[in-house]
């Protein structure tokens, strides 16, 4: 399937246009998946269950409490095993942790860095260090599947879809699989106030926000990215976009902020400059960029 020939025809209907993040910005999703579905099977498929404790610290700074927060999984298990091999519990214990060079030439290569990719190389070049990682990959989605239901959006969440329905053309912009982030919208009952859904299997968020906007028409003023990470801010800024942060650990204070004055802003033309900017401080505050055991 051509994802990217997907976004690149999807209709412009309005003049304004948002970007939902999902996981830890519309849904309180972040902790339960990071820490009961990826940590596990990253300690399982790594082989560091001799410094699981510190592992689980690594892993969760990585992807929780620092400004990598949302980044791709791949990305993310990248940096964890070069934090995890200079630890120095790793080091005093002997402990293995793998290299994979294999991953991080893989990485460098290929853009849309996701399962179905993953699995093509493996298929091309029966890699056994590829294979491990879609091993690793593939399990974590099935926990997630398993582990992750119930889970309704913050509150006003729902305040902004309406705010937004008929004003703007408003899709998800995720680096979550396809098949996690349409069953979680769909079982709220939520996916009928947008119109796509974007995931890992269509690229980076930054190409899902332009494949979905280049030369339609948009002004870049009317252009709104809602996010919980740093990477979110990225691909808003690399498209000339505006962007509405979603604080971490602030996550229902910032949907009431948006409900409340955000989003009639951004309507108004109001959005720019010192109201942002005031936004994006509280949100590079939240998130440190080094570890603390550094």
């Amino acid at each position: 399937m051509d994802y990217v020939a997907q976004l690149k025809a999807l209709p412009k209907q309005h003049d304004f246009f948002i970007g939902f993040d999902s996981d830890g910005c519309v849904f309180d999703t972040m902790e339960i998946k990071q820490k009961e579905c990826f940590c596990p099977a990253v300690i399982k498929h790594m082989s560091v269950q001799s410094v699981s404790k510190v592992a689980r610290e690594v892993w969760e700074f990585i992807n929780l409490y620092s400004k990598t927060r949302g980044c791709n999984r791949f990305l993310a298990l990248e940096r964890f095993l070069k934090l995890l091999r200079e630890r120095h519990e790793s080091i005093e214990r002997g402990v293995g942790v793998p290299e994979f060079a294999e991953m991080s030439a893989w990485i460098q290569r290929e853009s849309k860095l996701g399962n179905p990719t993953l699995a093509t190389e493996v298929e091309t070049t029966g890699n056994e260090e590829l294979k491990k990682l879609l091993a690793w990959s593939l399990e974590v989605n099935e926990r997630i599947t398993d582990m992750v239901y119930g889970i309704s959006p913050f509150p006003f969440v729902k305040d902004v879809l309406e705010q937004g329905r008929g004003k703007a053309d408003m899709i998800v912009v995720s680096q979550t699989p396809l098949e996690a982030l349409t069953r979680e919208w769909e079982e709220n009952k939520i996916e009928g106030y947008i119109e796509m859904i974007a995931g890992q299997e269509h690229g980076t968020k930054t190409e899902h926000i332009h494949f979905a906007t280049e030369g339609k028409g948009y002004d870049s003023a009317k252009i709104l990215m809602i996010g919980d990470a740093p990477g979110d801010y990225k691909a808003a800024a690399e498209n000339n976009a505006l962007f509405f942060p979603i604080v971490p650990g602030n996550e229902e204070a910032s949907w009431q902020g948006l409900a409340g004055e955000g989003l009639a802003r951004f309507f108004e033309g109001t959005y720019a400059g010192e109201y942002q900017q005031k936004r994006l401080d509280e949100f590079d505050a939240a998130l440190p960029e080094e570890p603390h055991w550094n």
